[in-house]
C-alpha cells in the first residue's frame, strides 16, 4: 500500500467512511458533472425543446458574448463552438469513466474559467448563483480522489 493511500485510508477511517461509500460519492459527483455538461448541449441545440433552457445554438452564442463580453465579436463562435466540444468530450468521458482524473481536472479548469468570465462579464453574483464555482471546486476534488485511468482503479482493487 502506498503511502498516499495509506494516509487517504487513515482520513477515510477518521470520518467515519468506508471504501464503498467513498467510491458512491465519487460516483456520483462524476455522474453528475458529466450529466451537467451533456444536458447544457442537448439545451443549446434544441434537444430540451425551443422554449427550454438556450433552445437553439443561435441563443447559446448570444449568451457566450454576454458571458464573454470584453472578447472581441469576432472570437464568439470560436468560444461558443470549442466550449460545446471541451463539454462534450469532458461530459463522455466522466460518463464512461475513461481518464477520470484528467477528465476531472479538465472540468475543474473549463468551470473555474466560465466562472471567471462570468464574473468579468456580469459580476460575482451570476457564476454563484448557478454554482459554477461549486462545480469546479467538485471536480477538483474529483480529480484529487479518483484514478488516472479506469485500468489503474481496477488494478487496485485486485
Amino acid at each position: 500500500m502506498t503511502e498516499q493511500a495509506i494516509t487517504t485510508a487513515t482520513a477515510n477511517n477518521r470520518m467515519g467512511l468506508r471504501p464503498r461509500t467513498q467510491t458512491l460519492a465519487l460516483l456520483y459527483a462524476r455522474v453528475a458533472l458529466g450529466a451537467a455538461f451533456l444536458s447544457g448541449i442537448a439545451s443549446r441545440f434544441g434537444l430540451y425543446g425551443k422554449d427550454q433552457g438556450y433552445g437553439s445554438f443561435a441563443n447559446f452564442v448570444r449568451y457566450t458574448a454576454q458571458v464573454n463580453a470584453f472578447m472581441p465579436a469576432s472570437t464568439i463562435p470560436f468560444l461558443a463552438w470549442a466550449a460545446t466540444l471541451a463539454e462534450f468530450a469532458l461530459g463522455i468521458l466522466l460518463l464512461a469513466g475513461l481518464w477520470p482524473r484528467w477528465a476531472a481536472w479538465g472540468s475543474a479548469l473549463l468551470l473555474a474559467l466560465f466562472g471567471i468570465a462570468m464574473t468579468i462579464s456580469m459580476g460575482i453574483k451570476s457564476p454563484l448563483d448557478y454554482s459554477v464555482f461549486s462545480a469546479s471546486a467538485a471536480a477538483a476534488l474529483l480529480a484529487l480522489q479518483s484514478p488516472p485511468t479506469m485500468a489503474a482503479h481496477n488494478s487496485r482493487r485486485k
